[in-house]
């Protein structure tokens, strides 16, 4: 059992009932600061602070669990209120479990990404319970004038076996609220865990099926009306004019006006980017009708010229100059293939890998790329706004809210005690709705129209707006001695417009002489976080070349990556090393245990391995890949993951299920392009997803068991799966595919 100091006051922790019946509200925030509201809520339940989670008791003993952060299918729905549960001793059948609103004075940044969310809240969320718990074991003793070390509790009852009296937590809900918070609690010592790291089912799931409102895309409010925005048709394009003529005569169509999203010289935060800053809006009364006037506007675009980067300005960073030009991918590609050539800047260096090139009996170099990549949630992008002069109300599906916030508080001039944002389900997100340009759109619009809006985003909309996954580029050069033996490593990255380089990740810190360096080129096609940002691509050269790496040597792709990270661990060459060599080792082990790596009755399958380290987290997969209707098909996969305790077993498992179809998918087939300046791809007719009997049959998931803290999940089983897909490629076909999209540069192959 593990003691832990409550790190907070008294009334930092609970706030009485003032409700005949009494009860207990038990809120907890030590991870941001808060005001108290006294005002009531239902008329038989009393009101609880909105902080980073919330225990609710009441007389009648119902528990309710409120979940802070946002949800789009990672299950904090669920996990969160597991984690408080388990430490409140709770009985789980038993529990109540909501989406809570956001509110920046009393919760704080609520943030889903990053992989961040269990991490960040394992300790507080445990401590909640815990000091929950003992508060209504101490009311317990008090009224039983007995000791409190005799008071024990289980399924949300407290008990005195000696006297053999009994109670539920809602009995002493009110008496609890009146004990001071205890100074140190003790929080459970893992191998004592009834609920967290066994499997419970989604609390929303009977919703979900049954197609409850539930996501933005459902919410409706008395009077509202639907907005959708016409954007330019290219990058470096801007609207010189309209005529909305033909528009305005159209049925249900309210108005047609041009807004400006963010004003001149205004200062970005960390999620503002965005890609088109005049706004055509059309407004009406539904969605089709709303469409359907779209088609008859009649605009006319205008170049819009060098512009400041809407990523280099945020946060005071410093400015870049972004070139206003028509871009195409085949412009694109030649322009990064001259970067390639010049200087670039050293991120790090060991040893001196120049003289050990100048050595080398046998120098490998690949060059890999990747394009852009579009998020395609499910649910297109959309949000509600109404705004007044006094108010706003904002409801819809959002990452990151605590971050939009103050931009939304600047723009409409509204502090931020006035705001009020209502997160829903998320339809898709993993990173395309942590930028929240669109409820900014939604805000000024709604405040334009003096009503309630809903704005939509078509599919087109989406995939031609922007806030991509980048551009990249990576040459990887290896020098080998007469004997194999490797003596050096040189990686030289490059993107649109960022490098995916982590220099400080393996194979670094496992050998003697290595160099990292990176450049970047400028654009105006506007990106952002996509699944593993960076590392979805930096995973998937890396782990390619470590294979061709091992065919040169003459070892096993296993056997190769086992030595460098027993060298890592044992003799670590350099500094700021961000991995733990012995865990990434472990993850490759156990996925070459359980796929039977080697075995002889699996020869049918062309095997290909990979493992990663991102988001403090560690994956393995062996992808094992046949020829299916002429094309290769990834018939099955084995999984091996070390992310620490796992809270609710079924549900991780389906992510890393979700991740390894999401990775199969991108890596065979994701692929958007430019052609001046316009997005070719416009919709799922002509960006490539993967279908469902292209999935695998197989998917099986080992985590490694341990008791550490838990770590990453949403995003570190996805990038080691585009360079698995890569390298049973090659062991089906016999050639190297170094562009992605795969089966694209398949399909041109066998043409040729």
């Amino acid at each position: 059992m593990t003691h832990q100091k409550t790190p907070m006051n008294r009334r930092s922790f609970l706030k009485s009932s003032t409700l005949a019946g009494g009860g207990l509200m038990i809120s907890f925030t030590w991870l941001s600061a808060f005001k108290y509201d006294d005002k009531l809520n239902e008329s038989d339940l009393p009101q609880w602070n909105e902080l980073n989670g919330y225990i609710k008791i009441t007389s009648d003993n119902l528990i309710k669990i409120i979940n802070p952060n946002p949800e789009f299918g990672q299950n904090v729905m669920t996990s969160f209120p597991m984690i408080v549960a388990e430490e409140l001793d709770v009985d789980w059948e038993k529990i109540v479990v909501e989406m809570g609103p956001h509110d920046s004075v009393k919760l704080g940044p609520q943030f889903t990404g990053g992989s961040n969310s269990v991490r960040m809240y394992w300790k507080p969320l445990r401590q909640a319970g815990a000091t929950a718990r003992r508060m209504l074991m101490q009311a317990a003793a008090q009224t039983w004038s007995v000791p409190v070390e005799e008071v024990t509790t289980e399924a949300g009852m407290l008990y005195h076996k000696k006297s053999g009296k009994s109670g539920t937590y809602g009995q002493f809900a009110s008496t609890a609220s009146g004990i001071p918070v205890p100074k140190e609690i003790k929080l459970k010592d893992p191998k004592e865990f009834k609920i967290v790291r066994n499997s419970k089912k989604n609390v929303e799931g009977a919703k979900i099926v049954s197609g409850q409102p539930l996501f933005g895309l459902d919410y409706k409010h008395e009077g509202m009306l639907i907005a959708m925005i016409e954007h330019p048709p290219a990058f470096g394009m801007k609207l010189k004019s309209f005529d909305a003529s033909q528009s305005l005569k159209m049925p249900g169509i309210k108005n047609v006006f041009r807004l400006e999203l963010y004003p001149e010289g205004f200062e970005q935060g960390g999620f503002d980017t965005r890609t088109f800053n005049d706004l055509l809006v059309v407004l009406g009364n539904t969605t089709w009708e709303v469409m359907q006037a779209r088609k008859k506007l009649v605009v006319t675009w205008e170049p819009k010229g060098d512009t400041v980067d809407t990523m280099g300005s945020r946060n005071g960073k410093k400015a870049v100059n972004v070139p206003g030009r028509l871009e195409s991918t085949s412009a694109q590609l030649s322009e990064m293939k001259q970067y390639a050539d010049k200087p670039a800047q050293q991120l790090r260096k060991d040893g001196d890998p120049e003289t050990a090139f100048k050595n080398a009996a046998q120098i490998i170099e690949r060059t890999y790329n990747a394009p852009f990549l579009a998020h395609n949630c499910l649910e297109p992008m959309n949000f509600f706004a109404h705004v007044t002069e006094e108010k706003a109300l904002l409801v819809g599906p959002l990452q990151a809210p605590g971050w939009t916030e103050p931009t939304l508080s600047k723009i409409l001039n509204l502090p931020a005690e006035k705001i009020e944002i209502q997160m829903t389900r998320m339809g898709g997100g993993f990173g395309r709705r942590a930028y929240g340009h669109y409820l900014v759109e939604a805000a000024l619009i709604s405040r334009q129209a003096k009503a309630p809006v809903k704005l939509v985003y078509s599919r087109e909309d989406d995939m031609t707006y922007g806030i991509y996954r980048p551009m990249y580029t990576a040459t990887y050069r290896a020098a080998l001695d007469a004997d194999k033996n490797l003596l050096a490593l040189h990686i030289r990255g490059g993107g649109i417009p960022e490098n995916a380089i982590h220099p400080n990740r393996f194979p670094a810190g496992a050998i003697d002489n290595y160099l990292a360096e990176g450049w970047q080129i400028p654009s105006n096609i506007t990106i952002g976080a996509f699944r593993a940002p960076r590392s979805n691509f930096n995973a998937a050269a890396e782990q390619s070349f470590l294979d061709e790496l091992a065919e040169a040597m003459g070892k096993d792709p296993i056997e190769l990556r086992l030595e460098l990270l027993k060298r890592a661990k044992e003799n670590p060459v350099g500094k700021n090393n961000e991995y733990d060599a012995d865990r990434y080792a472990g993850v490759l082990k156990l996925v070459k245990e359980k796929s039977g790596w080697n075995s002889p009755t699996d020869k049918k399958y062309k095997r290909g391995v990979a493992a990663y380290f991102c988001h403090n987290s560690y994956v393995a997969h062996v992808a094992d890949m046949v020829e299916r209707d002429g094309q290769p098909y990834v018939e099955r996969v084995f999984s091996a993951v070390d992310c620490g305790i796992v809270v609710n077993p079924d549900a991780a498992t389906n992510m890393v299920q979700g991740a390894v179809i999401d990775g199969i998918g991108n890596a065979l087939y994701g692929e958007l392009t430019h052609k001046e300046g316009a997005a070719v791809q416009k919709n799922f007719s002509q960006y490539r997803i993967i279908r469902f009997h292209e999935a695998p049959k197989k998917i099986e998931v080992h985590f490694v068991q341990n008791d550490i803290d838990p770590t990453g999940l949403g995003e570190p089983p996805f990038p080691p799966v585009f360079g698995a897909v890569a390298n049973a490629l090659y062991k089906s076909t016999g050639k190297r595919f170094y562009d992605q999209p795969f089966i694209t540069k398949l399909n041109e192959l066998s043409k040729s």
